[in-house]
């Protein structure tokens, strides 16, 4: 595996890592409860955090940086879809459902919700906006990242491996 893909893999898991902990920093220190839509996005994150991790250990050929890669842009791409429905349901409040409803008892009976409920336990609201920085809210924002992982493993799909001028 090329040193770059293999510290963009990094760069993907340190990035999805890192906005887990901000959103647990959001719920624990500012006391905002994370609503059906951000246990899915956080979902989203953890799962292309730890293929990108698991990546960047396994270190494989260009066709397994493909098969990763393509699972970091799938996860992405789902979290980016669950954003984009966050935002409109913030946007019309009205015809949103959001609150006790199929998504949070679904999300709620997962093992994962009664293994670690700090992280995975949707509680929240879905359609209120308590949060702003650089006037987009948090779904939003969460457009905004999962796009850019996005981008970042297109770019390793695509890249060839390069070929040393003495081969």
């Amino acid at each position: 595996m090329k040193h770059e893909v293999r510290f963009l893999f990094l760069l993907i898991f340190l990035a999805c890592a890192s906005l887990i902990s901000f959103a647990l920093y959001l719920q624990i220190g500012q006391h905002l409860l994370p609503c059906p839509l951000c246990v899915a996005q956080r979902i989203a994150y953890w799962l292309a955090g730890l293929t990108a991790l698991l990546a960047f250990i396994h270190r494989p050929k260009i066709f397994g940086q493909r098969i990763y890669s393509a699972f970091v842009a799938l996860f992405s791409l789902s979290g980016v879809a669950v954003a984009i429905h966050h935002t409109w349901a913030i946007r019309h409040p009205e015809l949103a459902e959001c609150g006790i409803g199929p998504e949070e008892k679904f999300l709620n009976s997962l093992p994962i919700a009664q293994w670690w409920p700090s992280m995975f336990e949707a509680n929240g609201d879905c359609t209120s906006v308590t949060w702003r920085f650089l006037s987009l809210n948090i779904p939003e924002w969460s457009i905004v990242c999962f796009t850019i992982l996005i981008g970042i493993a297109v770019y390793i799909f695509l890249s060839k491996p390069k070929r040393h001028w003495l081969a």
